[in-house]
């Protein structure tokens, strides 16, 4: 993928695959990176770079977890936009199940960048996704 040779060049869903999650995420180097999209699930990594914040969001149809990979985040959901009622620290190997129609945030409270794995039930970006920027991927929602 693009920015990450070690990955290979395309999506693996839809075939079986045995993959070295932590791995591929900590050299993943893409804001995203679909690794695995199938008709009912998808995998992304995710490097959000120091002070940086995955970005308020909301999935109303789409379940997701989301594991630190390597880093420490600070967690934020909640029902309204404008006010989050969960918010937990998160370090390596935590992770946060996020239901449909909860806003969340992951920000990066670390001092080096946040490497994420993120599972969506049901996919949510198209296969072979790759935004190499947290902009590239604002561009691509709209």
């Amino acid at each position: 993928m693009s920015g990450n040779c070690c990955m290979g060049d395309m999506d693996k869903g839809g075939n079986p695959y045995v993959a070295d999650i932590k791995g591929m995420a900590c050299q993943n180097t893409n804001f995203r990176t679909a690794v695995w999209t199938g008709c009912h699930l998808q995998m992304t990594l995710m490097c959000i770079p120091v002070g940086g914040e995955i970005g308020l969001e909301i999935h109303p149809d789409t379940d997701q977890f989301i594991r630190v990979e390597q880093g420490t985040a600070i967690v934020k959901m909640g029902r309204c936009k404008n006010g989050s009622t969960f918010c937990r620290n998160m370090c390596e190997g935590d992770g946060v199940f996020v239901p449909a129609e909860t806003w969340h945030n992951i920000i990066n409270a670390g001092k080096e960048p946040l490497k994420v794995s993120t599972i969506y039930a049901p996919p949510h970006h198209p296969k072979g996704t790759v935004h190499r920027t947290k902009a590239d991927a604002e561009k691509a929602e709209y």
